[in-house]
């Protein structure tokens, strides 16, 4: 056991990395502990430089062995590649094992969404109290501007710029300036109004809790979820799907896969380019209804 004690070690340090240096999330440095630290618990090294692709191929079939799915794997695989990069960084391997291994083959789920109408029906909250206006000025301003989880929770009074624009900190510390619609503003207007009367005169913090802090990622989705039963919604609602009806319908609208992506804050196309999927079903249900060759005889 002491052998590996090293091996720990540095994955502190690179936990430490990507929480201060490359300024990730929380949840997604959880995430990364948790992989790596199955990915290594069962591995006799002796050395880190005798870590090589071998004992990445090992780990891998160790975790297909135990039912791992396709999904998951490739995570691992993921997680390994990154911090074996910041180990050959950090001059403790020549070379990364993990570089030259594909990851399984897998399906890419189609991002799940709510249609117009349903987002209507969930943000149509009549509500007065204070809890609602915040939850509605929450939910408002993620579907307007897209956001994470993250970058919701994140946003300060300040982050609300002069000119109407929202100032967001997304991954690796990246800024980007996204304009709010009418309707979120004037969601967020009110909030500003009543907020005081929750949060304490030295917070910053854009959303806070009965706690009279920022209010937590947990929390959020857990108001959201309990809005979706409130507002008799047939399917469940968690951040990721307001963000994914906000991208849904920007594409539906526009066609304009490039701004979809600034607005989303993706560093590469690829991630944005599934939801040319979701658009050409859009698209092909139009057809199918509205064109006289492809309606169905009765």
């Amino acid at each position: 056991m002491k052998e590996q004690q090293p091996l720990y070690s540095w994955l502190e340090k690179y936990l430490a990395y990507l929480r201060y240096e490359k300024n990730l999330a929380n949840n997604s440095i959880d995430n990364y502990h948790r992989q790596l630290s199955a990915a290594f618990i069962k591995l006799d090294i002796e050395s880190w430089k005798k870590f090589d692709t071998s004992d990445v191929r090992n780990i891998l079939n160790e975790a297909r062995k135990s039912g791992l799915s396709s999904r998951s794997m490739a995570l691992r695989l993921s997680s390994i590649r990154g911090f074996c990069a910041f180990l050959v960084q950090q001059g403790q391997l020549t070379q990364n094992p993990a570089a030259s291994i594909q990851a399984p083959k897998q399906a890419k789920p189609l991002p799940k969404q709510l249609n117009v109408d349903e987002m209507h029906q969930l943000l149509d909250i009549k509500d007065n109290d204070l809890l609602a206006i915040r939850d509605k000025a929450m939910m408002e301003l993620m579907y307007s501007c897209g956001l994470r989880l993250s970058e919701l929770a994140n946003l300060n009074i300040k982050s609300i710029q002069p000119d109407g624009q929202l100032r967001v900190i997304g991954k690796g510390n990246k800024e980007r300036l996204l304009p709010i619609g009418r309707i979120a503003l004037e969601a967020l207007n009110i909030w500003q109004k009543i907020r005081p009367e929750l949060a304490t005169s030295d917070e910053q913090a854009l959303f806070v809790s009965m706690l009279k802090n920022r209010i937590g990622t947990r929390q959020i989705a857990k108001r959201m979820k309990l809005w979706a039963t409130r507002q008799n919604l047939e399917q469940s609602v968690n951040p990721h799907k307001l963000r994914h009806s906000f991208a849904t319908h920007v594409l539906e609208s526009s066609s304009d896969l490039r701004g979809v992506q600034e607005l989303l804050g993706h560093a590469n196309l690829s991630t944005t380019q599934v939801y040319t999927h979701l658009n050409f079903q859009h698209l092909a249900h139009v057809y199918d209804s509205a064109h006289p060759r492809a309606k169905k005889s009765k």
